[in-house]
Order: structure tokens, then sequence, then C-alpha cells
């Protein structure tokens, strides 16, 4: 009985230790918007940062037909399980007059180090409903700013002085988060087995879930797609 007691015991252990990464793609249905030139003639200092013609972020279709930008994440299936906030900071820049990056991932607790890149004024401005809301001038290039939020939420930066400028900030209470790149793939590392629901966020097409298992292989599969409007 003993043996016997032991052996579940660890199989327990072991089934709490398994964990997985979930990985996906996010792909484009329809023909890609035409993208909007960004005018910066109102402050010289961003009209000199580019060479090229600068465009909006707001919708950037990938050369292989999936979608940049994209937030994914787990939404539900954690339970009461809790995490360490990120020990490195996330870096937010302003530069050539735009937000980079465009959207991010961001613990609850983990540092935001926002940095002015430019030699001209910005300012921050954080739309947050749950989070204590900021609006903090940047007039120097070099300056930095470090925040940190304690609540989940998505929502949107701008900057007044240069009304072109916008951004999305993601807030979880796990590490359990990325953003679809030039390829339009994202990788959730190190889930822990069990059955969750995971979400794509995107700031003009909304969101998409889907119900994904990760099991004792420690591999799970969740590809989105979005229509274009």
């Amino acid at each position: 009985m003993k043996i016997a007691a032991v052996g579940i015991a660890t199989m327990c252990l072991i089934g709490t230790l398994v964990a997985g990464d979930v990985t996906g793609k996010i792909a484009f249905d329809g023909q890609a918007p035409k993208p909007n030139r960004i005018r910066m003639n109102a402050d010289p200092v961003c009209m000199k940062a580019h060479k090229d013609a600068v465009v909006s972020e707001e919708v950037v279709v990938n050369k292989n037909g999936t979608l940049k930008n994209v937030l994914v994440y787990v939404k539900d299936g954690l339970g009461g399980k809790t995490f360490p906030a990120g020990k490195n900071k996330v870096v937010f820049d302003q530069i050539g007059c735009v937000y980079e990056p465009h959207v991010l991932g961001i613990q609850t607790g983990q540092d935001l180090e926002v940095l002015n890149s430019d030699p001209t004024l910005h300012n921050v401005h954080s739309l947050s409903k749950v989070n204590t809301s900021f609006n903090q001038a940047m007039p120097m290039k070099g300056m930095k700013l470090t925040k940190k939020f304690d609540k989940v939420e998505n929502f949107k930066v701008k900057c007044e002085v240069h009304p072109w400028m916008s951004a999305y900030i993601g807030v979880f209470n796990h590490p359990f988060f990325a953003v679809t790149g030039d390829d339009g793939s994202f990788t959730l590392k190190g889930v822990p087995a069990g059955d969750y629901t995971v979400e794509a966020w995107h700031e003009k097409y909304g969101s998409q879930t889907a119900k994904v298992k990760v099991d004792a292989s420690g591999k799970a599969t969740a590809d989105f797609k979005f229509t274009g409007k």
C-alpha cells in the first residue's frame, strides 16, 4: 500500500511539473488594407528622423499573409496559480516620433522603462481604466520614466503632442503571452499542463479565442484567422 501511495504521489508531482509551449500563427483573410501614410510636417525633428515614408502600424499584413502586432495570451485556465514578476525590464521607446514596440506585453509588478530617444517633446498618456493612468511630459532626449502596473488590462497609450503616435500595452498576472512579428507566429513558453483558453487580440479586428490542451507531450497548437474589414 505504501509503495502504491508513493507511486500515485510521484505521478501527481510529475503531472504538475509537465509544461510545454503553445505555438501558432495568425492568418489574415482578405485584401490587405492600403497603408496609411503618417504626415509628420508639424515637427521638423520627426520629419528629419525618416528618409522614407512612415505608415500606420494599425494593420500590418506580412508577406506570408499573416498579421503582425497581435497580442496572444492565456486568458483562462491557470486557476489560482501565481507567478513571480519578470525580472527584466520591458523597454518602451519613443524614437523617430513613433512608439517602439507598437504592441507589448508585461507582467504585473514588472518594470516598464519608457524612453525618449528623440530631441523633441513627447508626452506619454496611458488610457488605462483599472490601473492608475498617467500623463507624463518627456521634453528631452535621453529621459527615462519607470512604471509598474498591478492589474490585468489591455490599454492604449498616446501622445497628444504628436497625434499619430499610439501603442498598446497588455498587462498580465502570468508570463504566458507573446506578440506576433514579421512571420505572424507566436510561442507561449512553459505553459503548465492543463486545459486553457487562449485569446488573440488585435487593435482593429478585436479578439478571438481557442481552446487548447497542454498534455504530457508538452505541446499544443492554436491558430487564428482574422478577416479584413
